[in-house]
Parts: C-alpha cells; sequence; structure tokens
C-alpha cells in the first residue's frame, strides 16, 4: 500500500492553540493519519502521512482553520509508513531561530518559483545560501551554494553577522527543503538591512518535483525529515539510511564501512561510542528485529 505524505506550512497569526491542537489531534486520529504537526503563534508546519482520502479531508480541516492552501503544500507517497505514530505539538515557534525580528507575516524576501531558479543562481552578482543543517547539506546541496555549516537553525544568525555583509552582498538567494527555514532567514536577513533576498518558493522538494533532471543544478539528494531518509529528482526515495546511534545520514559507502553496525554505530559516530552505549543499542536493535513489522 502506498501512503501519500503531505508536508506544508503557513506563517500567519494564530490564537487559542490549546483548543487547535486538541481539535485537529481528534481530527487527524480518526482518519488514521501518522506524522508531526507544530503550532505556534506564527503559524503551523507539519508532515503528515496517510490515505490519499485522509490527507485530502485533513488539508481541508487546515485550510479551514488556518488558510494553509495559502502557504506551502507539498504531496509525495511512502511504500511504508514514514512515521511511527501522530504527534501535535505547541510551541513557540514553527521554526526556531529565536529572533523576534524575524516574521515573514510582516515582511519577507521575494519568492522565486522552481523554474526560474536556475536563471536567478546563474546571475553572477547573486551569493547562494543553504540555510540547512550540515548534516543535511552532506547528503546533496546546489552547485556553488555556500554552506555555513550550523548545526541547528539558530546558527544562521552568527552565519549572517559573521560572513555577510549587507553593503557587499546585494543579492542573496536562499534555499532549505521545504522553503519554511529560508522564509524565515529572508525575514531575519531583511531586519539586518539587506535589500535584495531571494528564497525558493517550496523548497527543494519543490525544485526536484518540477525541474527536469536533464536541466537541473540539483547535485546529490535531498535530506527529509522521515524514514526515508533522503529523496532524488521526482521525490524519489533514493539509497541512503540513517544511523539509529547518532542519526547521521548514510550513503551505502557508508553501510559498506567496518564501523557499520545496524541500529548501533556507523564512521560519523563510531569514534565516540561508549561500550555501555553500543551494549543499550545492540540489545535495541534484537529486541527491534525480533518484532513482526508493522503495518
Amino acid at each position: 500500500m502506498a501512503y501519500t505524505v503531505a508536508a506544508f506550512y503557513r506563517f500567519v497569526p494564530l490564537d487559542d492553540l490549546p483548543a487547535q491542537k486538541a481539535a485537529l489531534a481528534a481530527f487527524c486520529a480518526e482518519r488514521g493519519a501518522r506524522g508531526t504537526i507544530l503550532l505556534a503563534p506564527e503559524g503551523v508546519n507539519g508532515t503528515i502521512a496517510g490515505t490519499q482520502q485522509a490527507i485530502a479531508a485533513i488539508l481541508e480541516e487546515l485550510d479551514r482553520r488556518c488558510g494553509i492552501r495559502r502557504g506551502e503544500v507539498k504531496f509525495s507517497e511512502a511504500a511504508a509508513w514514514p512515521f511511527a505514530r501522530l504527534k501535535i505539538r505547541i510551541r513557540p515557534e514553527i521554526i526556531t531561530l529565536r529572533a523576534p525580528e524575524a516574521d515573514p507575516s510582516s515582511q519577507a524576501g521575494t519568492y522565486v518559483e522552481a523554474p526560474d531558479w536556475n536563471a536567478l543562481i546563474a546571475d553572477p552578482d547573486v551569493i547562494l545560501v543553504d540555510t540547512r543543517n550540515r548534516y543535511e547539506t552532506k547528503v546533496g546541496g546546489f552547485a556553488g551554494a555556500i554552506d555555513p555549516g550550523i548545526d541547528s537553525f539558530t546558527g544562521f544568525k552568527d552565519f549572517v553577522e559573521t560572513r555577510l555583509d549587507p553593503s557587499k552582498h546585494r543579492k542573496v538567494a536562499m534555499f532549505c527543503t521545504g522553503g519554511i527555514r529560508c522564509e524565515k532567514a529572508s525575514a531575519y536577513m531583511l531586519s539586518k538591512g539587506f535589500k535584495s533576498v531571494f528564497h525558493l518558493k517550496g523548497g527543494i522538494l519543490k525544485y526536484l518535483e518540477e525541474v527536469p533532471e536533464s536541466d537541473s543544478r540539483w547535485q546529490g539528494d535531498c535530506y527529509v525529515f522521515d524514514s526515508r531518509v533522503a529523496v532524488g529528482h521526482g521525490l524519489a526515495a533514493s539509497g541512503w539510511a540513517a544511523c539509529f546511534g547518532c542519526g547521521a545520514p548514510l550513503s551505502p559507502a557508508d553501510r559498506a564501512s567496518p564501523a557499520f553496525e545496524d541500529g548501533v554505530s556507523c564512521p560519523h559516530c563510531i569514534d565516540r561510542l561508549t561500550d555501555e552505549k553500543a551494549a543499550a543499542l545492540r540489545e535495541r536493535q534484537r529486541q527491534m528485529t525480533a518484532r513482526e513489522p508493522a503495518d
């Protein structure tokens, strides 16, 4: 059975979040959906999976509550459940930056549609910036993009402060997985005096969906936050996996390494793996493999 996966977000002021959470939890649970939805005063962000009919109904409900279809909604498919359960959470922000001045509902950079992205980043005056974390950039990226080398989105502020200058970098184009981080990053940069800030509408996922591989400037695959780990052009699942020990994305070459032990370690964490942790992870893996696979 194939499951429909919907990734969405919208920056829109929301109130009465506990009531919103309770109603959405009941609505999604009744339709058997799995995944995560985050609610915050600044908007909604989530990725959920279920039958095509269930996802359509949930998106209609989200549209009624917060106009989600005026934000970003992207679809893909998964051959097996990409999430173990349903989680709906209330957070201070739907994407954490800890910068109140970054308010996309008040100001944001210029959206660039996926078919127009190649022309923009071909401009020699444009500085191309990846707003994702370093473990994501390892899997793939746009040719020529600056990797800030951050471990969390909050680190983007230090990157802007130390490596970018509004008087020198007059055109900045940014991208991320689904569009949410670069949209918020664009609001932050505008608040810091940058004048021409662009961001990829719908993110990498929309680009890989709409731009033919023969015309693509994308290299590698795109890390996603579910059991597929990464997808390629056409949003097809790729050959990446994830290390349970440290969470790092693993290529086929990583899994062929002597440092890789399923459920325990990989080349990225073997040097800091203690005997105690290894024993605990091996026991967990033994218990997991002894279970019947869940539908």
